[in-house]
């Protein structure tokens, strides 16, 4: 019978096997070009991109599991009536708390979720056609533990916010520096009726924060844009099946042998609903998901939670 371990390093190769085949599905259109990056910074043109996600933005003043994400990002995007090349840098810090951030450290239940924060820089690159088929590729190096500053941002924002201060940050996970490789493709997607499209996409991440494979579909509806950022107006929706090989958000640093290291379910998934509206220079996305209990510990009634992800776009 394999071991919880086992079955992570099986899912890690998958997850590695599942990246590079995304990577290498068409070299010379996917892997990045220090003079093509050259040419779209000089060429074209720069959009900031900020994305906030948040359980209390539910307006129930609850947080619970993965209960923050703020995410700031800017591109250098190049189209042609037929393609899309975009390459960026990105900033993010993402908060994880027990199931009540009002509980004290002697009243947190061995299976509840530890307190993390995940606080990084990548960079990426990005290549779509108007078919929607789409290769994308990303490098993330940051922390995970107190380097992380997840303390500092959760005390000084609930105080803001005038919300209950959290008291278990004393207990979170230890220092752990980290790498995430990640990679995306699209095959394409498809038309079934005027004003609506469907396209999959498969993702993968590898690294000692993050190794998991996904697949998801995505269904949009109203005024579709061909190419990221061209104008439009539409409803999505989206549903991601995933496979998890590591997740150091619940279960430590894979290097430093964190105790009492809790198990990720191995299956897990997410749904988003949402609206999209873009302009030449602005945008504006708005969305509720809900995502599956991540720990296998707990039930699945319990683990479940939801959150609202806003996005705001302005283009230079």
């Amino acid at each position: 019978m394999m071991t919880s371990k086992k079955i992570a390093r099986v899912l890690s190769a998958m997850s590695l096997l599942s990246l590079a085949s995304l990577v290498y599905a068409d070299e010379s259109t996917v892997w990045p070009s220090w003079s093509e990056f050259v040419q779209v910074r000089e060429s074209g043109k720069s959009i900031w991109q900020l994305e906030i996600e948040n359980d209390s933005l539910l307006m129930n003043k609850d947080d619970r599991f993965y209960t923050a994400g703020n995410h700031l990002q800017q591109g250098f995007v190049r189209q042609t009536a037929t393609q899309s090349t975009e390459y960026g840098w990105r900033v993010g810090q993402d908060l994880y708390t027990s199931s009540d951030i009002k509980l004290q450290p002697s009243q947190l239940a061995p299976n509840d979720h530890p307190y993390a924060a995940w606080l990084y820089a990548g960079v990426f690159g990005q290549k779509t056609q108007m078919t929607g088929r789409s290769w994308r590729w990303s490098v993330d190096v940051g922390c995970l533990g107190p380097c992380a500053g997840g303390e500092w941002t959760q005390n000084h924002l609930h105080r803001i916010l005038q919300q209950p201060q959290p008291q278990a940050w004393s207990t979170q996970l230890r220092n752990e520096w980290g790498m995430v490789l990640g990679g995306e493709m699209s095959p394409g997607r498809l038309l079934p009726f005027e004003g609506v499209d469907m396209s999959p996409r498969f993702k993968a991440r590898f690294g000692n924060i993050f190794t998991d494979a996904s697949a998801q579909l995505e269904l949009r509806a109203g005024h579709l844009n061909s190419l990221p950022y061209q104008p439009a107006n539409y409803a999505f929706a989206r549903a991601e099946a995933k496979v998890v090989g590591y997740n150091a958000t619940i279960q430590g640093g894979y290097f430093n042998n964190e105790p009492g290291k809790l198990t990720p379910k191995r299956y897990g998934g997410e749904i988003e609903l949402g609206y999209l509206w873009q302009a030449e220079k602005y945008a504006v996305s708005a969305s509720l998901s809900r995502r599956a209990n991540e720990i296998k510990q707990i039930s699945d009634a319990t683990g479940a939670q939801n959150f609202v992800r806003l996005q705001f776009s302005y283009a230079m």
